[in-house]
Protein backbone atom coordinates (compact mmCIF):
# COMPACT_ATOMS: atom_id res chain seq x y z
CA UNK A 1 0.00 0.00 0.00
CA UNK A 2 1.41 3.57 -1.12
CA UNK A 3 0.01 6.90 -0.23
CA UNK A 4 -2.94 5.58 0.96
CA UNK A 5 -3.91 3.38 -1.75
CA UNK A 6 -4.21 -0.25 -2.39
CA UNK A 7 -1.09 -1.10 -4.56
CA UNK A 8 -2.65 -3.17 -7.00
CA UNK A 9 -0.36 -2.97 -9.63
CA UNK A 10 -1.82 -2.92 -13.39
CA UNK A 11 -4.61 -4.82 -12.42
CA UNK A 12 -6.00 -1.52 -10.03
CA UNK A 13 -8.36 -0.09 -12.63
CA UNK A 14 -9.99 3.60 -12.14
CA UNK A 15 -12.20 5.28 -13.94
CA UNK A 16 -12.36 9.49 -14.20
CA UNK A 17 -14.77 11.73 -15.46
CA UNK A 18 -13.57 14.96 -15.70
CA UNK A 19 -10.11 13.87 -15.93
CA UNK A 20 -8.69 16.50 -18.27
CA UNK A 21 -8.68 19.95 -15.82
CA UNK A 22 -8.99 20.59 -12.25
CA UNK A 23 -9.77 18.87 -9.52
CA UNK A 24 -10.64 15.76 -11.45
CA UNK A 25 -7.21 15.63 -13.40
CA UNK A 26 -5.21 16.40 -9.68
CA UNK A 27 -7.28 13.36 -8.89
CA UNK A 28 -6.35 11.25 -11.96
CA UNK A 29 -2.56 12.15 -12.03
CA UNK A 30 -2.10 11.23 -8.44
CA UNK A 31 -3.72 7.85 -8.77
CA UNK A 32 -1.30 7.26 -11.87
CA UNK A 33 1.57 8.77 -9.65
CA UNK A 34 1.03 5.41 -7.23
CA UNK A 35 1.11 3.29 -10.23
CA UNK A 36 -2.59 2.32 -10.98
CA UNK A 37 -4.19 2.77 -14.36
CA UNK A 38 -6.86 5.64 -14.92
CA UNK A 39 -9.59 5.12 -17.53
CA UNK A 40 -10.30 9.44 -18.41
CA UNK A 41 -13.13 10.80 -19.71
CA UNK A 42 -14.05 14.23 -20.86
CA UNK A 43 -14.57 16.46 -23.75
CA UNK A 44 -10.52 16.32 -24.78
CA UNK A 45 -7.60 15.42 -23.52
CA UNK A 46 -8.67 12.46 -22.26
CA UNK A 47 -8.68 8.17 -23.33
CA UNK A 48 -12.55 8.51 -23.89
CA UNK A 49 -13.80 11.56 -25.52
CA UNK A 50 -17.19 12.15 -24.93
CA UNK A 51 -20.12 14.59 -24.47
CA UNK A 52 -22.13 13.91 -21.38
CA UNK A 53 -24.39 16.45 -21.43
CA UNK A 54 -26.08 14.38 -24.35
CA UNK A 55 -27.28 11.03 -24.22
CA UNK A 56 -25.32 9.25 -26.73
CA UNK A 57 -22.22 10.84 -25.15
CA UNK A 58 -23.38 9.09 -21.56
CA UNK A 59 -23.92 5.84 -23.45
CA UNK A 60 -20.52 5.82 -25.28
CA UNK A 61 -18.28 6.62 -22.07
CA UNK A 62 -20.51 4.10 -20.12
CA UNK A 63 -19.73 1.41 -22.68
CA UNK A 64 -16.11 2.53 -23.75
CA UNK A 65 -14.99 2.31 -20.04
CA UNK A 66 -16.45 -0.90 -19.14
CA UNK A 67 -14.38 -2.33 -22.48
CA UNK A 68 -11.24 -0.77 -21.76
CA UNK A 69 -11.42 -1.94 -18.08
CA UNK A 70 -12.28 -5.22 -19.32
CA UNK A 71 -15.23 -5.61 -16.76
CA UNK A 72 -13.50 -4.99 -14.06
CA UNK A 73 -13.04 -0.98 -12.07
CA UNK A 74 -11.95 -1.00 -8.50
CA UNK A 75 -12.84 2.25 -8.36
CA UNK A 76 -14.46 5.13 -10.11
CA UNK A 77 -14.34 9.26 -9.51
CA UNK A 78 -17.39 10.99 -11.14
CA UNK A 79 -15.83 14.65 -11.27
CA UNK A 80 -17.25 15.75 -14.62
CA UNK A 81 -19.09 18.54 -13.83
CA UNK A 82 -20.00 22.80 -15.19
CA UNK A 83 -20.69 25.68 -13.41
CA UNK A 84 -23.92 28.09 -13.46
CA UNK A 85 -23.81 30.55 -17.17
CA UNK A 86 -26.10 31.68 -19.37
CA UNK A 87 -27.71 28.89 -21.09
CA UNK A 88 -26.53 26.33 -19.31
CA UNK A 89 -29.55 25.65 -17.39
CA UNK A 90 -30.06 22.30 -19.37
CA UNK A 91 -26.55 21.08 -19.69
CA UNK A 92 -26.31 21.59 -16.01
CA UNK A 93 -28.95 19.06 -15.41
CA UNK A 94 -27.53 16.38 -17.99
CA UNK A 95 -23.84 16.71 -16.83
CA UNK A 96 -23.68 17.30 -13.19
CA UNK A 97 -26.46 14.99 -12.31
CA UNK A 98 -27.13 12.41 -15.56
CA UNK A 99 -23.78 12.67 -16.30
CA UNK A 100 -22.67 11.07 -12.93
CA UNK A 101 -25.75 8.45 -12.12
CA UNK A 102 -25.91 6.85 -15.70
CA UNK A 103 -22.53 6.18 -15.93
CA UNK A 104 -22.51 4.72 -12.33
CA UNK A 105 -25.49 2.65 -13.21
CA UNK A 106 -24.02 1.18 -16.47
CA UNK A 107 -20.60 0.52 -14.26
CA UNK A 108 -22.30 -0.58 -11.65
CA UNK A 109 -21.33 -4.58 -12.39
CA UNK A 110 -17.92 -4.04 -13.24
CA UNK A 111 -17.29 -2.34 -9.81
CA UNK A 112 -19.31 -5.55 -7.67
CA UNK A 113 -17.06 -7.55 -9.77
CA UNK A 114 -14.11 -6.20 -7.59
CA UNK A 115 -15.62 -6.91 -4.31
CA UNK A 116 -14.37 -3.70 -2.72
CA UNK A 117 -14.78 -0.76 -5.19
CA UNK A 118 -14.88 2.77 -4.01
CA UNK A 119 -16.57 5.29 -5.78
CA UNK A 120 -16.02 9.11 -5.09
CA UNK A 121 -18.79 11.17 -6.54
CA UNK A 122 -18.61 14.84 -6.52
CA UNK A 123 -21.29 16.68 -5.07
CA UNK A 124 -20.77 20.66 -3.70
CA UNK A 125 -21.54 22.92 -0.61
CA UNK A 126 -24.15 24.59 -3.11
CA UNK A 127 -26.36 21.89 -1.68
CA UNK A 128 -26.38 23.51 1.76
CA UNK A 129 -25.88 26.93 0.91
CA UNK A 130 -28.10 27.86 -2.02
CA UNK A 131 -31.19 29.71 -1.09
CA UNK A 132 -34.47 28.95 -2.58
CA UNK A 133 -33.77 25.70 -4.58
CA UNK A 134 -37.13 24.40 -5.78
CA UNK A 135 -38.14 20.83 -4.37
CA UNK A 136 -40.14 20.13 -7.53
CA UNK A 137 -36.88 20.72 -9.28
CA UNK A 138 -35.11 17.95 -7.56
CA UNK A 139 -37.69 15.45 -7.84
CA UNK A 140 -37.90 15.96 -11.43
CA UNK A 141 -34.08 14.98 -11.92
CA UNK A 142 -34.42 12.16 -9.39
CA UNK A 143 -36.96 10.63 -12.09
CA UNK A 144 -34.51 11.22 -14.52
CA UNK A 145 -36.64 13.93 -16.00
CA UNK A 146 -33.95 16.75 -16.99
CA UNK A 147 -36.50 18.40 -19.58
CA UNK A 148 -38.85 18.78 -16.76
CA UNK A 149 -36.28 20.36 -14.34
CA UNK A 150 -35.63 22.82 -16.87
CA UNK A 151 -39.35 23.82 -17.53
CA UNK A 152 -39.19 24.47 -13.59
CA UNK A 153 -36.25 26.40 -13.32
CA UNK A 154 -37.83 28.57 -16.42
CA UNK A 155 -39.83 30.85 -14.03
CA UNK A 156 -36.32 32.04 -12.39
CA UNK A 157 -35.24 33.74 -15.44
CA UNK A 158 -31.51 34.76 -15.44
CA UNK A 159 -31.11 33.29 -11.71
CA UNK A 160 -31.88 29.45 -12.97
CA UNK A 161 -28.59 29.02 -14.49
CA UNK A 162 -27.21 29.20 -10.36
CA UNK A 163 -30.33 27.54 -8.93
CA UNK A 164 -30.05 24.28 -11.19
CA UNK A 165 -26.40 24.17 -9.81
CA UNK A 166 -27.54 23.64 -6.67
CA UNK A 167 -30.22 21.58 -7.72
CA UNK A 168 -28.36 19.25 -10.02
CA UNK A 169 -25.83 18.42 -6.91
CA UNK A 170 -28.58 18.18 -4.64
CA UNK A 171 -30.60 15.83 -6.44
CA UNK A 172 -26.92 14.14 -7.04
CA UNK A 173 -26.31 13.64 -3.20
CA UNK A 174 -29.71 12.18 -2.48
CA UNK A 175 -29.65 9.95 -5.55
CA UNK A 176 -26.37 8.52 -4.19
CA UNK A 177 -26.99 8.33 -0.42
CA UNK A 178 -30.63 6.33 -1.30
CA UNK A 179 -28.16 3.61 -3.52
CA UNK A 180 -25.29 3.76 -1.03
CA UNK A 181 -26.91 1.55 1.62
CA UNK A 182 -28.73 -1.00 -0.84
CA UNK A 183 -28.11 -4.58 -1.10
CA UNK A 184 -27.08 -3.38 -4.90
CA UNK A 185 -24.24 -1.56 -3.97
CA UNK A 186 -23.12 -1.39 -0.20
CA UNK A 187 -24.15 -5.38 -0.75
CA UNK A 188 -22.04 -5.97 -3.31
CA UNK A 189 -18.84 -4.50 -1.50
CA UNK A 190 -19.06 -0.94 -3.37
CA UNK A 191 -18.26 1.79 -1.05
CA UNK A 192 -20.40 5.31 -2.98
CA UNK A 193 -19.34 8.16 -1.05
CA UNK A 194 -19.32 11.79 -1.90
CA UNK A 195 -17.36 14.95 -1.84
CA UNK A 196 -18.83 18.27 -1.43
CA UNK A 197 -15.91 20.85 -2.07
CA UNK A 198 -16.66 25.04 -1.77
CA UNK A 199 -14.74 27.35 -3.75
CA UNK A 200 -11.73 25.56 -5.24
CA UNK A 201 -9.09 27.69 -7.46
CA UNK A 202 -10.01 25.39 -10.66
CA UNK A 203 -10.72 26.79 -14.45
CA UNK A 204 -14.15 26.88 -13.30
CA UNK A 205 -13.57 29.12 -10.62
CA UNK A 206 -11.49 31.48 -11.95
CA UNK A 207 -14.15 32.03 -15.12
CA UNK A 208 -16.43 32.87 -12.75
CA UNK A 209 -13.82 35.12 -11.30
CA UNK A 210 -13.29 36.36 -14.55
CA UNK A 211 -16.73 37.42 -15.14
CA UNK A 212 -17.60 41.18 -13.73
CA UNK A 213 -21.10 40.10 -12.96
CA UNK A 214 -19.92 37.12 -10.81
CA UNK A 215 -16.80 37.91 -9.54
CA UNK A 216 -18.27 40.86 -6.45
CA UNK A 217 -20.98 38.01 -5.25
CA UNK A 218 -18.34 35.45 -5.63
CA UNK A 219 -15.35 37.14 -3.23
CA UNK A 220 -17.98 38.31 -1.04
CA UNK A 221 -19.22 34.46 -0.24
CA UNK A 222 -18.14 33.47 3.35
CA UNK A 223 -15.18 31.10 3.65
CA UNK A 224 -14.12 31.49 7.34
CA UNK A 225 -10.46 29.57 6.90
CA UNK A 226 -9.62 32.77 4.63
CA UNK A 227 -8.64 31.37 1.41
CA UNK A 228 -9.61 29.37 -1.44
CA UNK A 229 -8.84 25.52 -1.37
CA UNK A 230 -6.72 23.91 -4.52
CA UNK A 231 -6.95 20.86 -6.94
CA UNK A 232 -4.60 18.62 -4.96
CA UNK A 233 -6.40 19.21 -1.26
CA UNK A 234 -9.40 18.14 -2.91
CA UNK A 235 -7.22 15.34 -4.63
CA UNK A 236 -5.89 14.29 -1.10
CA UNK A 237 -8.98 13.45 0.18
CA UNK A 238 -10.30 11.45 -3.21
CA UNK A 239 -7.45 9.41 -2.40
CA UNK A 240 -8.21 8.40 1.03
CA UNK A 241 -11.82 7.66 0.04
CA UNK A 242 -10.71 5.28 -2.40
CA UNK A 243 -8.43 3.59 0.11
CA UNK A 244 -9.26 0.66 2.57
CA UNK A 245 -9.44 3.17 4.84
CA UNK A 246 -13.02 4.14 3.30
CA UNK A 247 -13.91 0.40 3.89
CA UNK A 248 -16.76 1.49 6.61
CA UNK A 249 -17.81 4.44 4.57
CA UNK A 250 -20.98 4.72 2.69
CA UNK A 251 -23.79 7.48 1.73
CA UNK A 252 -21.41 10.03 3.29
CA UNK A 253 -21.37 13.90 1.63
CA UNK A 254 -17.96 14.91 3.05
CA UNK A 255 -17.48 19.03 3.15
CA UNK A 256 -13.90 20.18 2.29
CA UNK A 257 -14.73 23.87 1.82
CA UNK A 258 -13.13 26.05 4.59
CA UNK A 259 -15.87 26.24 6.90
CA UNK A 260 -18.28 27.57 4.37
CA UNK A 261 -20.92 24.84 5.41
CA UNK A 262 -20.60 25.19 8.98
CA UNK A 263 -20.61 29.09 9.24
CA UNK A 264 -24.27 28.61 7.78
CA UNK A 265 -25.78 25.64 9.25
CA UNK A 266 -23.63 25.42 12.83
CA UNK A 267 -26.99 24.65 14.35
CA UNK A 268 -28.98 22.16 11.51
CA UNK A 269 -27.04 19.05 11.53
CA UNK A 270 -26.66 16.35 13.22
CA UNK A 271 -29.74 16.57 14.78
CA UNK A 272 -31.64 13.87 16.10
CA UNK A 273 -34.84 11.92 14.91
CA UNK A 274 -37.66 14.34 15.67
CA UNK A 275 -40.96 12.60 16.78
CA UNK A 276 -42.69 13.10 12.94
CA UNK A 277 -40.09 10.90 12.07
CA UNK A 278 -40.00 8.18 14.46
CA UNK A 279 -42.49 5.94 12.41
CA UNK A 280 -40.39 5.80 9.63
CA UNK A 281 -37.09 5.35 11.22
CA UNK A 282 -38.80 2.32 13.00
CA UNK A 283 -40.52 1.10 9.70
CA UNK A 284 -36.71 1.20 8.41
CA UNK A 285 -35.44 -0.51 10.99
CA UNK A 286 -37.72 -3.31 10.58
CA UNK A 287 -37.18 -3.65 7.39
CA UNK A 288 -33.59 -3.61 7.48
CA UNK A 289 -33.74 -6.66 10.46
CA UNK A 290 -36.14 -8.76 7.72
CA UNK A 291 -33.70 -8.32 4.95
CA UNK A 292 -31.08 -9.78 7.17
CA UNK A 293 -32.96 -12.77 8.04
CA UNK A 294 -33.73 -13.46 4.60
CA UNK A 295 -30.51 -13.39 3.01
CA UNK A 296 -28.80 -15.49 6.22
CA UNK A 297 -31.47 -18.11 5.09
Amino acid sequence: MRGGIPNLGFMSIYAVTGSASGMGKATADRLREHGHTVIGVDLRGADIIADLSKPQGRALAASEVLHQSGGKLHGAVLAAGIGPGPGRTRALAEINYLGAVELLQAWRPALAATASAKVVVFSSNSTTTTPLIPGSAIRALLDGNAAKAERIMGRFGKNAPSLMYGTSKIALSRWLRRAAVTPEWAGAGIRLNAIAPGAILTPLLQAQLDNPEQRGAIEAFPIPTGTYGTADHIADWVIFMLSPAADFMAGSVVFVDGGTDAYFRSDDWPRGVPLRRLQRYLRLTKQFAARKAAAAK
